[in-house]
């Protein structure tokens, strides 16, 4: 699937129906300056995000090329998948109990940015970035408690800073 700025792209999966959005801007360029992920969508999914389960019926939506390497499962949620190997997920249940969830992202965060990403911009953007940069205090814990590139230290916390964008493995 080729993105071109101003393409529409319309969702159709388990979680949403007919759900429209269009490409404002071009493919990883022109984020908002508060907001500077460390791995692309397609970087995490092929270093093990979510147990492999949370993309397995949505890859028409994104490129091919995402998903060429991505440690999926769509059978079931297997935290051995994941890059530090420990489940550190909550259930989808417990994001919606804290209204986490925006009713254009049913998955949540993982999925907004996969889609501002791709180059989708929607009311929903500063709060994501707000809760993105909120993240950072795990970084500061793992920084203070680990000795530098020690990944067997905290693995829990520097599995959930990597589904959230940030690279974990190099602090």
């Amino acid at each position: 699937m080729a993105v071109v700025k101003g393409r529409r792209i319309e969702v159709n999966d388990l979680m949403q129906r007919g759900y429209i959005y269009r490409l404002l801007e071009p493919i990883g360029r022109n984020f908002h300056a508060d907001f500077r992920p460390e791995l692309t969508p397609k970087q995490l999914l092929a270093l093990g995000i979510f147990g492999g389960k949370y993309m397995t019926d949505c890859s028409a939506e994104f490129p091919a090329d995402w998903f060429e390497r991505a440690r999926l499962c769509p059978m079931l949620h297997d935290p051995e998948l994941n890059c530090f190997g420990v489940n550190a997920s909550q259930p989808l249940s417990v994001w919606r109990a804290n209204g986490w969830i925006y009713h254009e992202d049913p998955r949540g965060w993982f999925q907004w940015y996969c889609r501002y990403f791709m180059g989708r911009r929607c009311p929903d953007d500063q709060r994501q970035i707000r809760r993105w940069r909120a993240m950072r205090r795990h970084l500061v814990q793992v920084q203070r408690n680990c000795e530098r590139y020690d990944i067997s230290c905290r693995r829990r916390q520097r599995q959930a800073l990597l589904h959230w964008a940030y690279d974990a493995r190099r602090v």
